[in-house]
């Protein structure tokens, strides 16, 4: 192809639509904006102008982000009017999800460190702002602020899945939640988690590809859960380090024994290979 060919070619390729990209930069500026509008501030730098004066301006910039990926100005008004008149519930829920974590942690001293301090809070933060774009099929922005999220904390949750109220992550990192997974209330879950599919395949796209948590299930670290079909019933606990691809029943413990051998001059059953 040469030069003059490859060009028509990029701007062709512009023409049919793919230059309704929004502004990264603006898109992660907004997302650490609304999260510190939401939970961070001193109150003797606030009052009722100011505070009018940052949701006008954030609503400003939520608004041009839209219309950079959605068909219209007037659709990106009306929408971005719904997102922020939904800000009062998300904001509800959200607080559920800090409590849970102060609740949960006995390291965790007081609310505002668990806001302040907590990659896993962040995190779910940034998640319920952008379900509730996924749900209005504003997929693309609900994906550039959860890998944002992902890029900070190391937390990767898809704006698809389902994570119902007091929602506690600890530590954090590493942490996957697919975007077909249902996550049920009062679930806890610890780093290197991964809610997962069992195959990885384009023709199921449109299918239930990753686990269904129920209800005060905690997770603990590094355990895999796998399948559209396998569901951890309420009130189970999953141990570190659990690979699990079939549906356990309520109140079950999963857990990975680790034998214990006293070691002799042979002491590994097979032989290893060390690769330096």
């Amino acid at each position: 192809m040469n030069e003059t060919a490859f060009i028509n070619d990029v701007i062709g390729n512009k023409m049919l639509g793919m230059q309704h990209f929004p502004d990264k930069v603006l898109a992660h500026s907004f997302i650490d904006d609304i999260f510190r509008f939401l939970f961070i501030g001193k109150t003797s730098d606030w009052n009722n102008d100011v505070a009018l004066k940052n949701w006008n301006g954030l609503k400003s910039s939520f608004e041009f982000l839209l219309a950079e990926t959605t068909t219209g100005e007037r659709e990106s008004a009306n929408y971005g009017t719904e997102f922020f008149n939904k800000l009062p519930i998300l904001y509800k829920a959200l607080l559920q999800d800090a409590e849970a974590i102060l609740e949960f942690d006995p390291a965790a001293q007081n609310i505002s460190e668990v806001i302040m301090a907590y990659p896993g809070f962040y995190a779910t933060v940034i998640y319920r702002l952008s379900h509730h774009l996924w749900q209005n099929n504003i997929r693309l922005l609900a994906r550039l602020f959860t890998e944002f999220a992902h890029s900070k904390t190391g937390i990767d949750i898809h704006p698809g899945a389902q994570i119902g109220p007091a929602f506690a992550i600890d530590h954090g990192t590493g942490i996957v939640i697919g975007e077909t997974a249902i996550i049920g209330s009062n679930v806890k879950i610890y780093q290197g988690v991964t809610l997962g599919a069992l195959h990885v395949e384009k023709s199921l796209a449109s299918t239930k590809r990753h686990p269904t948590i129920e209800d005060e299930v905690v997770i603990y670290s590094g355990a895999t859960i796998l399948g559209g079909e396998t569901v951890v019933g309420k009130g189970s606990i999953i141990g570190g380090n659990v690979w699990l691809t079939y549906s356990v029943p309520r109140n079950s413990v999963v857990y990975h024994t680790s034998e214990v051998k006293i070691k002799d001059r042979n002491p590994f059953p097979e032989p290893l290979n060390f690769v330096i």
